[in-house]
């Protein structure tokens, strides 16, 4: 149904419809009707200020459950102790780690080693060896709210294409988050990504993206990390994703395990390193909230 101008806004602020979002979405529909390969985002896309709040305060205790586990991240420490480690943590900060329990998901973080892409799962025999690559993706509701973040980590004496592999999928998270901004288009960031991974010899997965996230775990829109520039939704004011690329050393292509339906490992054994950050967009740029 259309909104009047001097009907409440959809936003829920109880403000008329011209006084609040009515210039806003009619930037959207005019960005949208000159270039249509550019998607508008939905409604359900753009956060309140209440909503946007309690992301926030979800991104820091997720940020400070990362900050405690990073001191254990090292040689000789099973993957399960860690995830002992966020399990108390988070429920020490009165937080609940999403991951547990998410349909089906056994443990509390996902923990991935080497040729694993994403949702290696804890557990007390997976030792922490010299030259390991690991990402730790931590996500903890708060009060409702989620907050979404990983990091990788170098143990030991790693191999130096390996330690590139590390450095290069940091530098690409950075370099999308540098382009993740209000009022541009997807696309631009997703195909920077792309870039740089061809550049030094590295694949992106494309099967598995990021993420909208802060009322819900997965929420639309989808994040791809390769993309065409001046394509995909618009980034606007209000929206709340993640960008986490996943970049393997050899091949894109991935398969999950089917002993148990959750361990993403790449299919010609090669190793794969992941970055995550949990993005605010705001009128004058972004936000990192978690990383």
């Amino acid at each position: 149904m259309k909104i009047g101008s001097n009907d409440a806004c959809w936003c829920g602020s109880q403000k008329k419809y011209k006084k609040c979002h009515m210039a806003f979405d009619d930037r959207i529909k005019t960005i949208c009707m000159a270039n249509h390969k550019i998607i508008s985002p939905d409604i359900e896309m753009i956060k309140t200020k209440e909503q946007l709040d309690g992301i926030r305060k979800a991104g820091e205790i997720n940020t400070i459950i990362l900050d405690t586990v990073e001191a254990h991240v090292k040689e000789g420490v099973s993957t399960g102790e860690l995830n002992r480690i966020v399990e108390e943590k988070t429920r020490e900060l009165g937080g609940i780690p999403a991951p547990l329990n998410y349909e089906g998901y056994p443990k509390s973080v996902c923990i991935s080693i080497n040729d694993v892409v994403c949702h290696g799962i804890p557990d007390e025999k997976t030792i922490l060896r010299s030259g390991d690559i690991v990402n730790v993706d931590c996500t903890t509701i708060y009060n409702g709210y989620y907050g979404d973040a990983s990091r990788m980590y170098m143990i030991g004496d790693v191999d130096p294409r390996a330690k590139e592999l590390v450095e290069v999928t940091k530098f690409a998270l950075e370099e999308a988050v540098r382009l993740a901004q209000p009022w541009t288009p997807m696309g631009d960031f997703a195909h920077r990504i792309f870039e740089i991974s061809v550049e030094h010899g590295f694949s992106v997965v494309q099967n598995i993206g990021g993420h909208g996230c802060g009322v819900d775990f997965h929420e639309d829109p989808w994040v791809a990390h390769i993309g065409v520039p001046g394509t995909g939704h618009l980034i606007v004011p209000g929206m709340s994703f993640t960008i986490e690329p996943m970049i393997n050393l050899g091949g894109p292509e991935n398969y999950t395990d089917e002993d148990d339906g959750w361990t993403v490992r790449t299919e010609d054994g090669s190793l794969s390193a992941q970055w995550e950050h949990h993005l605010i967009i705001t009128e004058n740029g972004n936000e990192i909230i978690s990383r």
